[in-house]
């Protein structure tokens, strides 16, 4: 393709430059996650190569000696092709064969630019593809980032788990389509969300056992050519110890390059998280409305000032921020699904999307959780009074009176109620005829929170 300019400063080389060249388009950079896994995966190849014989064994070790300098952090100002680049992710693959070749070369007293020393084709890249590494690698950065979003997940049920028993006393207004409902706990209400918060963990946890199984080995459309045949095993054996994670070889690595079904379902637990964190943190700011006009049966801890013009205004800023991430982490699994969808015969061209989008959602999800955990959820406090006031206000608290007055008969002290701003109570006694205590027995908003009928 002709000669290409590369600056005497950088490890990469041509194929980089012209990635460089080709795709000016966002100025974000691989996720470092994936770029480790890359890495690794160059690390496992170089070892199950030596070991059959077919990579000299001088080279393979400056191959890894580079490769470790990248995973110490050095270089990292290397990785410089954009995000949205050629299909598949050859452009950020051969950056990565182009660096540890060039650094392998120098660690071998020759000079960068040397492929005689090095090749990053013929020596880094042997018995590789694209098409096998990036799936691998993206496998590997989930793997990576997706347990600290399980504990995040799993740290702030804890945590509104200890609020319910806390709260477990304090009655309050049930409220559906944000009208009056009947009684519950403030501890039950809050009980309900750990257990939502539990269950989304599980999903995204779930969804990891298939990111390790790994179809390394397959090389350009599944069938290993020029991979030796013991190279697929030796070279996934080597990288399961290098990622510390147990992995086993795809049944079928045709398969394991045509879908990327497993992201789709991790992004898709990540998704379903988000859309309960969205739920929850709306709530939370419902429930702490105010402080004058609002609900403010919680009250969340001040973070910073609310407002550029009004003082003493305070927001609750943990919640919103809460909420653009959840709705980000949304908008990226329908990209992934997008991908996904998009994959054709052998091969999916999109990874690269795939790849920013899971590690960036995985990272910011588990992020915003760690931060609105800390700097809200633990802090919030109950206005036992407040929740009480409603409570017994409720003109859903005539539900308890329909299994002795009838459902219309509940409804006309309903109707009377709302009409004439009487209580529930006093019309119970005045046109259900029940006695005064009879009616506070059983409009008692603490009974109300437990299961039974008047």
């Amino acid at each position: 393709m002709g000669e290409v300019r590369v600056p005497a400063t950088a490890l990469w080389g041509a194929q980089t430059a012209r990635a460089v060249e080709n795709f000016p388009i966002s100025g974000l950079r691989p996720h470092p996650a994936y770029v480790d896994a890359t890495v690794r995966i160059k690390i496992a190849a170089a070892r199950a190569n030596a070991r059959l014989g077919l990579l000299p064994r001088a080279k393979a070790r400056a191959i890894e000696a580079a490769a470790r300098e990248v995973l110490a952090g050095r270089w990292r100002d290397q990785f410089v092709v954009d995000v949205y680049q050629a299909g598949a992710g050859t452009s950020h693959h051969m950056n990565v064969n182009e660096v540890l070749a060039n650094r392998a070369a120098e660690l071998l007293g020759g000079r960068r630019g040397q492929r005689a020393v090095v090749d990053p084709n013929d020596d880094v890249n042997m018995a590789q593809s694209t098409n096998d590494v990036v799936p691998t690698a993206i496998r590997l950065a989930a793997l990576e980032l997706a347990p600290r979003a399980v504990a995040a997940i799993a740290a702030l049920a804890g945590t509104f788990e200890a609020k319910a028993r806390r709260w477990d006393g304090i009655v309050k207004a049930g409220r559906t389509h944000l009208m009056d409902a009947t009684p519950l706990r403030l501890g039950q209400e809050v009980e309900g969300w750990a257990a939502t918060l539990r269950a989304a963990g599980g999903r995204i946890r779930d969804a990891l056992p298939e990111l390790s199984l790994v179809g390394l080995g397959g090389t350009a459309v599944g069938t290993g050519v020029n991979a030796h045949p013991r190279y697929r095993a030796l070279a996934i054996a080597e990288l399961s110890r290098l990622a510390g994670v147990p992995l086993t070889p795809a049944r079928s690595l045709t398969g394991a390059m045509q879908s990327l079904g497993p992201f789709v379902a991790l992004s898709g637990a990540l998704r379903a998280a988000a859309t309960e964190l969205i739920r929850i943190g709306g709530d939370v700011r419902l429930l702490g409305s105010g402080p004058a006009t609002g609900l403010g049966e919680l009250r969340l801890p001040a973070v910073q000032p609310g407002s550029s013009i009004m003082p003493g205004k305070v927001n609750p800023s943990m919640a919103e921020m809460l909420a653009m991430v959840a709705w980000q982490v949304i908008g990226l699994d329908a990209a992934i699904a997008g991908a996904a969808a998009s994959a054709q015969l052998e091969l999916d061209v999109l990874m690269p999307l795939v790849a920013f989008d899971l590690c960036h959602a995985l990272q910011i999800l588990a992020a915003a959780v760690e931060a609105f955990d800390r700097r809200c959820a633990r802090g919030l406090e109950a206005d036992a009074a407040r929740a009480r006031f409603y409570a017994e206000r409720t003109v859903s608290l005539a539900t308890a009176l329909a299994p002795r007055l009838g459902y219309a008969g509940a409804a006309e002290i309903v109707k009377r109620s709302v009409a004439t701003g009487r209580s529930i109570e006093a019309l119970a006694v005045e046109l259900g005829g029940l006695s005064r205590a009879e009616a506070r027995r059983i409009l008692d908003p603490l009974r109300q929170t437990r299961p039974g009928r008047a």
